[in-house]
């Protein structure tokens, strides 16, 4: 009789897979400028090197596939070679037998199609057709380029109000930022390609505690241009920021009562308390801007008083109304939409949900936001109702995370096809149970189950399906508007419209703060230039010399969130800030690629714009 063998890792295959997870994690902290002809050869070589040799697509396609890239990669390549590799990857894509080889055939179509004219450069001049590069590849992941591994040595040191100041360089919004941010830099971070990416986000909201001064930097001397800024959210209030730092005069013209933006209405502040976002405010007020609240441009005042009036304008009214479901019954009493709960709250106005059941319907940020807010507003249970899983929700993981860890119910796989109601007042969802499908747009499409829907009880709904673009006025007054969007070019202006600019979320449909931040960072620099100007903005800050280490492995340390025992009513601040001794570490596992790798080069840090 054959003996089974219980199956125990060899030494060889247990190095092995120490391999593959280096090979993961070199791929997850890849920048985003890397060549795609050479990442293309490199993906056929690893594909070639998994194939088992069974079927000769595989065995002998990918490596043809392999040669003829490789040809482009020497400069012995020709352009009908892209016809040929097509070919042959269509072919492989079509005959392989498994997804070793119909996959590694189907990255090099979407390479070859995608990228054609990259392929053709490369052929034509043995180059890469762009000039750009990821000398520092976290600041090149930042939308704002800040200068990571130029605060951390900062922090290091000890140098709190420098690191700041240099933050501030770039992104007026430091501490909000430090503490909401949702921090696209750190897939980028190279320590990924040892352990985990430093936390980035948690080094700046130390420094930023731990700074005792806000220091304006020298301003230019005056040009008496005056500048329109509508919005003021985290585009408008950067783009103000810096172009009084130019020396111009920015009015920021803002219809809510408060400034802040979505910062303020639509983050709840338990996340960013607003008694710290106002103090940031305040201080970049200081800069020289104007600002006028309750002032509706389109309504308080036209568009065109304000082109008469202003030597330039900004558009960056963000994206404050709400998206429908469509569905009979959402103005029934007790259905809210998020951004309106969200701009309740951020008013100051009473809002109770006191004993009662709350549904909200959505998957993302906001909609984690308002779940966790109504359980603070004394809602007896707060449940999340998403028609994919919860695996497919846009939601960053620690917001859903810290969802389930207030006490909220996430329920997956459920599409509301009806909100019920008594006497005007909503009291139900109906839902159609779902199952996923096929994938779409990278996550699969959610399929009706053959079974019949279902009621959920609820006092309350909210609607927390995405936001919407009131850009009605600028629409009626000529501008390009597509979907609500405004149509900008890529340096922000506007088609047949002198002198004004647009940015932020009304131009690329909601997005992050530090995306509105980068938005109104260029603003402000092709505004200077629209004007005549070529202003620079920089600080004098000696950054600390890089020493040789971080070589040894060390695991990232994670802020904790702190859950009241009683939620109800409690907004304050359930993060928690990294400890002198854990932002020590974190900040000592920068690997410097600032100064051990292309940053140290011309065109690596970039210490003025």
């Amino acid at each position: 009789m054959t003996v089974i063998d219980v199956f125990n890792k060899s030494q060889g295959l247990e190095k092995t897979e120490e391999i593959y997870a280096s090979v993961e994690a070199r791929l997850r902290g890849s920048t985003k400028t890397s060549c795609p002809v050479e990442f293309a050869s490199a993906f056929l070589k690893l594909a070639g090197a998994q194939s088992c040799g069974k079927c000769t697509p595989c065995r002998i396609g990918l490596h043809q596939i392999e040669n003829l890239l490789d040809n482009i990669l020497d400069g012995y390549g020709f352009e009908e070679d892209l016809d040929l590799i097509v070919e042959l990857a269509e072919g492989v894509y079509n005959s392989a037998d498994c997804a070793i080889g119909f996959e590694a055939a189907a990255v090099a179509l979407r390479s070859v199609k995608g990228f054609r004219d990259d392929f053709v450069y490369h052929i034509r001049h043995n180059d890469c057709s762009s000039d750009e590069f990821a000398a520092i590849p976290c600041t090149s992941g930042c939308p704002a380029n800040v200068d990571v591994p130029g605060y951390m040595a900062l922090v290091i040191a000890g140098r709190y109000n420098d690191a700041i100041s240099l933050i501030r360089k770039d992104n007026p919004l430091t501490i909000a930022c430090g503490l909401i941010c949702e921090h696209p830099c750190e897939p980028y971070c190279r320590r990924t390609l040892m352990d985990d990416p430093i936390n980035i986000r948690g080094i700046k909201r130390f420094a930023s505690e731990k700074a005792d001064a806000n220091v304006l930097p020298p301003k230019a001397e005056a040009t008496g241009k005056r500048i329109a800024v509508i919005g003021g959210g985290p585009a408008g209030l950067t783009c103000a920021y810096y172009l009084a730092l130019m020396g111009h005069s920015p009015v920021v013209f803002e219809q809510r009562q408060h400034l802040g933006g979505m910062l303020r209405y639509g983050i709840p502040a338990y996340r960013l308390p607003r008694e710290i976002l106002q103090d940031e405010i305040d201080f970049l007020l200081t800069a020289g801007i104007e600002a006028r609240t309750n002032t509706s441009v389109g309504k308080d005042i036209s568009i065109q008083q304000l082109r008469d009036d202003f030597d330039a304008m900004y558009i960056a009214i963000g994206a404050h109304s709400e998206n429908s479901i469509g569905l009979e019954g959402e103005d029934a009493k007790g259905v809210y939409s998020a951004v309106e709960l969200l701009r309740m709250i951020g008013d100051d106005e009473q809002v109770d949900f006191s004993g009662k059941n709350v549904k909200i319907v959505g998957g993302g940020n906001v909609a984690m936001d308002v779940a966790r807010t109504a359980l603070r507003l004394g809602a007896k249970s707060s449940s999340i109702v998403y028609r994919r899983r919860v695996l497919d929700m846009t939601a960053l993981p620690a917001e859903i995370e810290m969802a389930r860890a207030d006490g909220c119910e996430l329920l997956e796989l459920l599409a509301p096809v009806a909100i019920q109601t008594d006497n005007g007042q909503v009291c139900g969802l109906t839902v159609q149970p779902q199952m996923v499908g096929e994938i779409e747009s990278g996550r699969p499409r959610p399929v009706s189950l053959d079974v019949e829907p279902y009621t959920l009880d609820c006092d309350v709904l909210i609607l927390a399906v995405g936001q919407a673009i009131d850009s009605s006025d600028f629409a009626e007054y000529g501008m390009p508007v597509e979907r609500g969007q405004i149509v900008a070019n890529r340096d922000l202006s506007i088609d047949g419209f002198k002198g004004v600019f647009s940015g932020g979320d009304c131009v690329t449909s909601p997005s992050s703060a530090i995306m509105a931040v980068a938005a109104g960072k260029a603003a402000a620099r092709n505004i200077d230039t629209y004007l005549g100007y070529d202003h620079v903005i920089s600080v004098d800050i000696d950054i600390p010399v890089a020493v040789p280490g971080g070589k040894a492995y060390c695991a990232r340390s994670n802020m904790v969130e702190s859950i009241p025992q009683d939620l109800v009513g409690d907004f304050s601040q359930t993060e928690q800030c990294l400890n002198d001794e854990e932002a020590l570490q974190e900040a000592k596992r920068c690997l410097r690629c600032d100064h051990f790798g292309l940053g140290a080069l011309q065109g690596g840090r970039v210490d003025k714009w």
